[in-house]
């Protein structure tokens, strides 16, 4: 309906309705948005059309000139940018344009009052057709010398192209001289926008036309290597790295390419973990600065250990990664895994801190506990790990009044063993764990599993949660 209403709509010949003033036409080119291939263009470019004519809109609302030819409007226009946010008013059977604002029946008009708002958009046609990915319309457009580069709504046709992961049309556009490091108006470079995995063929094309890999974008100061980490691409982070990309690029906010993996939270389905462990070895293998900090001090196992992403965290364990970095603000990686425990339930936070207690993390200082449980206390395996890595914590029944009513009827059992131990000691088989862990300190981690015991008490002794205290 819309496609055949702006085909009248854009003739030469169309009159306005009468009291409507004049209309402006819309030129044929930009209905490829609608869906119109390449015969109609051709048809449009004959008549012609200019290839690179900016596609401004109408001084009329779209709606009122849609009406005056017996269409009723959409909600949104995608030919003209028109935008659908108000006032019908509807008297009688008919639909009536009054200045620019449609009547129509009340049958058809939502409760309230409605009116429509106007915004313009700009564009080319050479923009709509690689943001969609119609190869054939963009050939001949080039054929017919559109401007490759040229961007009137910000962002010219090679971005689009790349924010879409249409190769064919980066391939076409590149051929056609474009300019593969030209930024769009948010400072973003053709690399920045390979950002989801079907545009690894975008970025090895723009590589190969002379694309700069380490080119910052302008605001964030962000280079490739940035965004692939971001995204958790490691084909991309292994194209850019095999093309001399940086490894330890800093951004505006000092964040190397590591410490923007490292902040990813963990997939809960498991999907992509294996993909940042990937990239995070990638990394490293390059050099990459285990212990770089950014503008908060922060290193990437602050991040690791924020995001609940245990893998990562081990993985920067292994390779030597200070346990106990403090930031800026004086948290350790202990303190971020404990800050953010409460919103990162269901990634099971407590791995994170076993993880970090079994390679020597200091402490808890002992009084500050009840804070710790009045901020985890939603996530009682943690409150059982710190417990169990101390000797000895005097329990008060007092604590209790800091654990929410709704929290402590979810996990019923292990507080009412929790508070049990208040005015007691604890047992010899917790005793022998912790003289064990002493003797080891920030070798647990490797020197337990070492033990000649069953694994049940290799998972006892590295604090593997069990759901009740003694």
């Amino acid at each position: 309906m819309l496609g055949a209403s702006f085909a009248c709509f854009s003739s030469a010949h169309t009159n306005p309705p009468e009291g409507q003033g004049h209309v402006k036409r819309v030129r044929p080119l930009h209905s490829s948005r609608l869906g119109w291939g390449g015969p109609r263009l051709k048809a449009c470019l004959q008549a012609g059309s200019q290839p690179d004519s900016s596609h401004g809109g109408l001084e009329r609302s779209p709606c009122s000139c849609l009406a005056a030819m017996g269409c009723w409007p959409s909600s949104f226009c995608p030919a003209v940018g028109g935008k659908l946010t108000g006032c019908f008013s509807g008297k009688g059977k008919g639909a009536e344009p009054v200045n620019g604002v449609l009547s129509a029946p009340l049958s058809l008009v939502p409760a309230g009052l409605w009116s429509l708002e106007y915004k313009q958009e700009l564009t080319t046609p050479l923009c709509i057709a690689a943001s969609h990915g119609h190869a054939a319309c963009l050939r001949h457009l080039l054929l017919r010398h559109a401007d490759p580069d040229l961007a009137p709504g910000g962002r010219a046709p090679l971005h689009e192209a790349c924010q879409g992961g249409h190769t064919d049309c980066v391939e076409l556009l590149l051929e056609h001289k474009a300019d593969p490091n030209l930024r769009s108006d948010e400072g973003l470079a053709p690399l920045h926008l390979c950002t989801t995995r079907n545009s690894l063929g975008c970025a090895k094309l723009l590589l190969r036309h002379g694309a700069a890999v380490d080119l910052p974008s302008e605001e964030a100061g962000e280079t490739a290597l940035h965004v692939a980490a971001r995204h958790g691409l490691y084909d991309h982070a292994h194209l850019y790295l095999r093309h001399g990309a940086r490894v330890d690029a800093r951004s505006v906010r000092e964040e190397t390419a590591m410490g923007v993996l490292c902040g990813h939270a963990p997939d809960t389905t498991g999907g992509d973990n294996d993909d940042l462990l990937r990239l995070c070895r990638l990394l490293a293998a390059h050099g990459a600065d285990l212990d770089a900090r950014d503008e908060g001090h922060r290193s990437p196992l602050h991040k690791a250990c924020r995001a609940a992403n245990a893998a990562l965290a081990r993985f920067l364990l292994r390779r030597g990664a200070d346990v106990n970095a403090i930031d800026y603000d004086g948290l350790s990686p202990l303190g971020c895994a404990l800050q953010a425990a409460a919103f990162r339930r269901e990634r099971r936070p407590h791995q994170a801190v076993q993880l970090l207690l079994n390679h020597g993390s200091q402490k808890i200082w002992p009084p500050a506990f009840a804070k710790v449980l009045k901020s985890c206390a939603a996530v009682p395996e943690i409150i059982e790990v710190l417990i169990n890595s101390y000797s000895q914590i005097p329990v008060s029944e007092k604590w209790a009044e800091v654990v929410p009513e709704e929290v402590m009827q979810q996990h019923q059992l292990f507080y009412k063993s929790f508070f049990r131990l208040s005015g007691t000691v604890r047992c010899l088989q917790h005793l022998c764990r912790f003289a064990i862990r002493k003797k080891f300190g920030n070798k647990c981690h490797c020197l337990i599993p070492l033990l000649p015991v069953p694994k049940p008490l290799h998972d006892y002794l590295l604090l593997e949660p069990e759901g009740v205290v003694f």
